[in-house]
């Protein structure tokens, strides 16, 4: 089983073909897979905020269009949140951390959680905003999974909001994540972004998936790591976090969020120029 480690880290366009000769080539499929806010687009202070760069978006259009390019996106978002903040046409979404995976056709994979989880849900939620959505505090309810952001929380109240939402969201049986300035809450399926990561990737290329395809996958976050954990070997990761000692499935370590265009040029100098 592979563990999390400090990896070596590309901090230029062309690092990425020093560390990576020849894993690309315009002979191949290519899967690109990618985590939405901290990779497509910087974190900002409400997600109703994030907005993907213009540059960013162009060079992903383009890459969508090539013939032997897949593009997903698989976000903590709900589906139609992410799908209207990428607004790329052609290419597969995964909302609430692959919970929602909607395929360029329409065509739908959605996990379908038992009836006692979607009543705790709804229970948990209601105590949640009852409880903790205060001092700038807010909970972010995408009906299947949810966000706690506290970043407009004051310093001295951050901490004691944090433990009570995740000490709820926990005696409701769902699992607890950390993501920046919030707390991800998921509910208690062996199923995430690693899990959909496979799904997609087997129903697109088959059951020999890993013989037919090369994979890059890139994500900023902990629940990212998922995706990382189950590619690692079968594909290359890109972990954007500005820690140098952060450990992580991921192969790579990205500094800044702005490099993910370097990748996307590194990518299009093989498929496109």
């Amino acid at each position: 089983m592979p563990e999390r480690e400090t990896v070596p880290v590309i901090s230029r366009l062309e690092e990425f073909e020093q560390n990576l000769p020849g894993y690309l080539g315009n002979h191949s499929k290519l899967a690109v897979l990618l985590d939405y806010d901290g990779t497509l687009a910087p974190i900002a202070d409400n997600p109703s905020n994030t907005i993907m760069p213009v540059e960013v978006g162009a060079i992903l259009r383009k890459l969508a269009k090539h013939p032997q390019i897949f593009m997903c996106v698989i976000s903590g978002r709900a589906l139609k949140n992410v799908q209207a903040h990428v607004s790329i046409d052609g290419i597969t979404y995964s909302g609430n951390h692959g919970l929602e995976i909607e395929y360029p056709d329409g065509s739908r994979h959605d996990y379908d959680l038992p009836a006692d989880i979607k009543k705790n849900y709804t229970a948990m939620v209601e105590e949640l905003k009852q409880r903790v959505e205060k001092n700038g505090a807010w909970v972010e309810d995408k009906r299947v999974s949810l966000t706690y952001h506290y970043r407009d929380t004051p310093v001295g109240l951050k901490d004691e909001q944090k433990k009570l939402a995740t000490e709820i969201s926990q005696n409701y049986g769902f699992r607890v994540s950390q993501a920046h300035e919030a707390i991800e809450v998921k509910p208690p399926v062996n199923w995430n972004k690693g899990e959909a990561a496979l799904h997609i990737l087997k129903s697109k290329f088959g059951a020999d998936w890993s013989k037919e395809v090369r994979v890059v996958f890139a994500g900023d976050d902990t629940t990212d790591e998922d995706a990382m954990k189950v590619l690692k070997g079968f594909g290359r990761s890109f972990r954007i976090a500005a820690d140098a000692q952060v450990e992580t499935f991921a192969d790579f370590r990205l500094p800044k969020q702005d490099l993910m265009m370097d990748l996307f040029k590194w990518i299009s100098s093989v498929y496109v120029s």
